[in-house]
């Protein structure tokens, strides 16, 4: 794992648009895989601006989102895929026909978990994929647990979860208890992941799936077996990995 070190939180955005830009130029009709959440809100920022200086080109670019809230529709204004418009999507001259994004309305839950995998896996899986991780060490929406996640799934969310997105809520009483969420078999397949950390409630998270044991009790900690892993962090998130010293 090679580990990047950002002074604060605009320095950690910069250097993640930095290498996802690198991953389009390099390769126009890239596959990437892309998180939500607060984290990677300064990167989609970054990426904007450099599109609108005509220096990026998302046209013949693919995403695959990595989880939805099960029972939002896309344009529920706390839904991943609102989040990706409003975020990137609306502002880049990407092809939103190729963005996808897990259906949070699907009756058949298990047959649109299966079809998004079949169409990730045909797309030959992503060459960047982004990732937050969760202070519990989560990524996507695959909690800590007993085993490690194949495919795409629903999962019941942690009260920490839960805890942690009411910010974007009304209440903590709307926030949904269940999501879909891309598994950690799925996400390992990618080319390069690329892990965007920040804060000091992120700082146990980051050690452990760095120097910790690979154990499905922190989920992120099985990045440590992945070939081409990079974290960028800054100085509060990196705190407690005195490895780096």
């Amino acid at each position: 794992m090679t580990i990047v070190r950002a002074h604060d939180y605009n320095d950690m955005s910069r250097k993640v648009a930095n290498i996802i830009s690198a991953q389009i130029i390099l390769k126009p009709n890239c596959v990437l895989g892309l998180a939500t959440g607060s984290t990677p809100i300064g990167a989609y920022q970054q990426l904007v601006e450099w599109y609108k200086k005509g220096d990026l080109d998302f046209s013949q670019v693919s995403s695959y989102n990595l989880d939805e809230y099960r029972g939002l529709a896309g344009d529920h204004p706390q839904s991943y895929r609102y989040f990706m418009d409003t975020n990137l999507f609306d502002h880049v001259n990407i092809d939103k026909s190729k963005t996808f994004v897990p259906d949070g309305m699907a009756e058949d839950y298990e047959a649109a978990c299966a079809a998004y995998d079949a169409a990730v896996a045909a797309a030959g899986y992503p060459d960047l994929q982004l990732l937050g991780i969760g202070n519990n060490g989560h990524i996507g929406f695959n909690e800590p647990d007993d085993h490690f996640s194949r495919g795409t799934h629903l999962v019941d969310l942690t009260e920490s979860t839960i805890e942690a997105n009411s910010r974007l809520f009304d209440s903590i009483d709307e926030v949904p208890r269940q999501a879909f969420s891309m598994g950690v078999q799925t996400i390992m397949n990618a080319k390069m992941i690329l892990v965007a950390a920040n804060g000091e409630k992120k700082a146990q998270a980051v050690h452990d799936m760095c120097f910790g044991p690979i154990t499905p009790s922190c989920p992120a900690s099985i990045l440590q077996l992945h070939t081409n892993t990079v974290l960028v962090a800054d100085e509060e998130a990196l705190s407690k990995c005195g490895e780096l010293a």
